[in-house]
């Protein structure tokens, strides 16, 4: 992995290519591909691409299948110097056609039998991948782009609100790969499932980390992996031994089958993001992990990543640790004058350093508000202004506190759900929980407390007798709402907008 300061990790894959091209590097239901066989298609795919016009600071929407094929894609747009936006085509056909806008997508890539809806939402000039010649253009030669210029476009999650275009440049995607590749411990033999659904960043880690390492990927349809015993027959057939990207609600819902569950013993690897793994943990989740559990966080504005703790065998789960800044990354707790406050003590997170993104595509006024300059840094940093709580320990490992917005004042005392969430979860019959907040109709808040389980036999005073015995009163939820099982996301996390949605009481 020894590819030169500033090379994409496009050039990583044709460096594995051209020491063992017959090394797997995709494994599929139609069998593998090999890195000389990915490495020549990327390149005749980047020739017909740069003859189209797609360079530097131009954005390519790529609209195809999961597959073979739209890896393939992605790392062309990036051969050719230009900027991917990846869409999922299973979204509905205005969350597109907003995200296609919001990117600024100059060109399509597609397939015959997508270009008919999708080019007309994505507006752009298309090329569709199964009607290209089969002698490509002549092939030019491509330059390294510049570590500034523009990489990828994704989009927030809309799980703090509207979702708008992040700009991630080449130089931040290429240094996180690397270091995701260089503190996992990736390398020839790794084999990794590609769980991320397509057009969230976290599949740009599923899929090019361990190919900057020289690993292979597991492409599998993704339905088949959110069926627990689906996702179990993959993981055996295939001998995946890592997983970089999943979510605890994910975990939780593993967890409950059992032969799901023993595959994840059998893992050397596994990585969470996305929310707080502190409610799996306290629900004794550590140790249905039997190798490394890593527990991941960072937003999308910063290149996925920032912090990552690797959960011993027996982890503290009175606190949500998300541990210390990866390589190239500052991690700075600030009060609200902007000043750093003292260890031990609660600031809002900003984080600082190579992932950091050039800011939201058009959205100038919202770029300066939450890409401040850096008052702690050298001339011309910036930071980025997350909305997340933390404190630093004695040790410098972070304790991840929620969001700013999501702290909840209950008859004058600060309260946060996810410490309610773990005392729940630590009850026997619930294997899901999440504590919303409601308003009654003279403005007083109040907590929701949904749960998943056997609990047909356990009553509502049961379940307050159990969180009696390590909360205090005011922390107590005034409803419990037994749920089949909780909504996700289509990222996978929890999706607390559907729980706030009117439910029917729940009997006692």
């Amino acid at each position: 992995m020894s590819t030169p300061a500033g090379a994409t990790f496009v050039d990583a894959i044709r460096a594995h290519a051209d020491r063992a091209p017959q090394a797997p590097a995709l494994l599929t239901p139609g069998g593998p591909v090999g890195y000389g066989e990915l490495a020549e298609r990327i390149d005749r795919l980047a020739a017909h691409l740069a003859a189209h016009g797609l360079g530097p600071e131009r954005v390519c929407a790529v609209a195809l299948p999961p597959g073979a094929d739209a890896v393939v894609a992605i790392a062309a747009v990036v051969r050719t110097g230009g900027a991917f936006l990846a869409l999922d085509t299973e979204l509905p056909d205005g969350r597109l056609a907003a995200l296609a806008a919001g990117g600024a997508a100059a060109h399509l890539l597609t397939t015959a039998a997508l270009a008919d809806r999708i080019g007309p939402l994505v507006g752009a000039p298309a090329l569709l991948l199964d009607r290209l010649p089969a002698d490509p253009p002549a092939a030019p030669a491509f330059p390294a782009p510049h570590p500034r210029s523009l990489a990828y476009v994704s989009h927030t999650s809309g799980s703090t609100g509207a979702p708008n275009p992040v700009l991630i440049e080449h130089h931040g995607l290429d240094t996180y790969l690397r270091a995701v590749a260089r503190d996992n411990h990736l390398g020839p033999g790794t084999v990794t499932l590609q769980l991320a659904p397509p057009g969230y960043d976290a599949s740009i880690r599923d899929t090019f980390a361990p190919l900057t390492a020289g690993g292979c990927v597991v492409l599998v349809d993704r339905s088949r992996l959110l069926r627990a015993e689906a996702f179990a027959d993959t993981v055996a057939e295939y001998g995946v031994d890592t997983v970089l990207s999943t979510t605890p609600s994910f975990l939780t819902f593993l967890s409950q089958h059992p032969r799901a569950a023993e595959r994840l013993r059998s893992l050397r690897l596994l990585c969470s993001s996305g929310e707080s793994l502190r409610p799996f943990l306290a629900a004794g989740g550590r140790a249905l992990v039997g190798g490394r559990l890593v527990n991941q966080y960072g937003p999308t504005e910063c290149t996925m990543t920032s912090t990552r703790y690797e959960v011993p065998a027996d982890p503290d789960t009175a606190t949500d640790t998300v541990g210390t800044p990866i390589e190239g990354t500052v991690v700075r707790l600030l009060d609200p004058q902007g000043r750093e406050v003292p260890g031990g003590q609660v600031g809002e997170v900003h984080i600082g350093g190579a992932g950091v993104a050039r800011g939201y595509g058009g959205l100038p006024g919202l770029t300066a508000d939450r890409f401040p300059p850096d008052p702690h840094g050298p001339p011309g940093t910036r930071l980025y202004r997350t909305g997340d709580l933390a404190r630093r320990g004695p040790d410098g490992t972070l304790d991840y506190l929620g969001r700013a917005d999501r702290q909840l004042k209950i008859r004058g005392h600060r309260v946060d759900p996810a410490e309610i969430e773990g005392a729940l979860l630590t009850h026997p019959d619930v294997t899901g929980a999440v504590v919303t907040a409601e308003t009654d109709d003279r403005g007083r808040t109040w907590l929701d407390a949904h749960v998943t389980g056997p609990l047909a036999a356990t009553p509502d005073a049961r379940l307050r007798a159990h969180l009696a015995l390590t909360l205090p009163p005011h922390m107590m939820p005034r409803r419990f709402t037994r749920l089949e099982r909780l909504p996700v996301t289509h990222s996978g996390k929890t999706d607390r907008r559907a729980l706030r949605a009117p439910v029917p009481e729940a009997v006692a």
